[in-house]
């Protein structure tokens, strides 16, 4: 396991509040990685591919005044997630909120998706949330007290051609979401999602231009959404504002499915 951190801003005391961001080198992660450390956590990020985005995200927070440190992680290997929390969360961190938001993409229409791409999308895509939920949870049961947010897509609620992967997973995430937030209520943990609409990443700049503007045209606000927007629900629910909501879902997609 490689890890990525900076030198310009050690981590506190053990007891300071730690926020897990997973999938938090670019884009919606980056932007939650850097939301909580300006909220006063020190910040955990995994990435699976591109050391070099997860470097970046933990030098701009440390410019910030933050502290982060980043790890690399495959979340759809079980494995090697709970030896990532054995060896660098439990005893080591005061773990406060758990933010899944890894996730791949590999669309394709029903009748042409392969076995293994239906697979390999929901072990990183739920799977991967739920394995982390799971030791999460026994860090947090232990201290009663903790937040876990999925990241989970306004297509887990709507479908969309061409994804049956994806929003199989995401609407997975939301059934996860809603009876994890059943079963940890008693020990104060809660647990809720955030489901994005169509925001300005890496993923939505690669399609077409045509293909861009009907999806605006589909969406009330008639404008794309910013990573921040899906930071700062995030924020929300992970601060004690939010103290008495879990087992919700809260849509940030300017209005494309209400």
């Amino acid at each position: 396991m490689s890890t990525a951190q900076s030198t310009l801003s050690p981590f506190p005391a053990p007891e300071t509040p730690a926020a897990l961001v997973t999938g938090g080198s670019r884009g919606i992660g980056r932007a939650i990685a850097r939301t909580l450390a300006r909220d006063g956590f020190q910040v955990f990020l995994t990435y699976a591919s591109r050391p070099a985005e997860a470097e970046k995200t933990v030098a701009e927070i440390a410019a910030a005044g933050g502290r982060a440190r980043a790890f690399a992680l495959n979340v759809g290997d079980s494995a090697a997630v709970a030896d990532f929390f054995a060896e660098e969360i439990k005893g080591k961190a005061n773990l406060a909120v758990l933010v899944n938001n890894a996730g791949i993409t590999k669309d394709g229409f029903l009748v042409r998706m392969k076995d293994e791409d239906f697979d390999r999308v929901l072990a990183v895509n739920l799977r991967g949330a739920f394995v982390c939920s799971r030791e999460a949870a026994k860090i947090m049961s232990r201290n009663r007290s903790g937040r876990i947010i999925n990241i989970a897509s306004v297509v887990g609620q709507m479908g969309n051609a061409g994804q049956a992967n994806y929003v199989a997973a995401k609407a997975g995430l939301i059934g996860l979401t809603k009876s994890c937030a059943k079963e940890l209520a008693a020990r104060s943990i809660t647990v809720n999602a955030v489901a994005p609409g169509f925001i300005e990443t890496d993923m939505t700049a690669a399609l077409p231009d045509e293909t861009r503007a009907s999806y605006v045209e589909s969406i009330p606000l008639k404008r794309m959404g910013l990573p921040q927007d899906v930071a700062e629900a995030v924020a929300f629910l992970a601060s004690d504002k939010a103290a008495y909501i879990t087992g919700q879902v809260l849509a940030v997609n300017g209005g494309m499915y209400c």
